[in-house]
């Protein structure tokens, strides 16, 4: 049975990231990287939607190896807010769809019954919080 660090390393090679590169665009050193892949570390939520996004990857299958009949692919609803703060920040694609992919994965989930929705403020600081982290390919 694979694991969460040999799925990153899985996915890693068949991208043809190094650890360095990989570690790179995630923030972390190779070392920290190199433990996760040997499963001698274990992953805060954030890094692990951080590598996510670099490996375009969900968080769901390094987590689980899993894919659901919901992971296949459709349409992007994209908020007009974040919409206007991607324009307004000259946001890449990737670093848009990352944005969207954290609420999505962490902020929308914790209370799906009284979600609100997000103002371009909240966006703004969830950008602000995240910056180092997006991919900007």
């Amino acid at each position: 049975m694979s694991t969460v660090g040999g799925r990153i390393r899985e996915i890693r090679e068949a991208k043809g990231l190094t650890q360095e590169q990989l570690a790179a665009r995630s923030g972390m050193s190779k070392g920290f990287l190199s433990e996760v892949e040997n499963d001698r570390r274990n992953l805060s939520s954030r890094i692990l939607l951080n590598i996510a996004t670099q490996l375009g990857a969900t968080a769901d299958y390094l987590l689980t190896g899993t894919t659901s009949a919901t992971d296949t692919p459709k349409a992007i609803e994209m908020p007009l807010e974040l919409s206007r703060v991607a324009e307004e920040r000259h946001l890449t694609h990737s670093e848009t769809i990352g944005l969207l992919e954290a609420y999505s994965s962490l902020i929308a989930r914790r209370n799906p019954q009284g979600s609100r929705r997000y103002t371009e403020a909240d966006w703004r600081e969830l950008h602000d919080a995240l910056k180092p982290f997006l991919d900007k390919r």
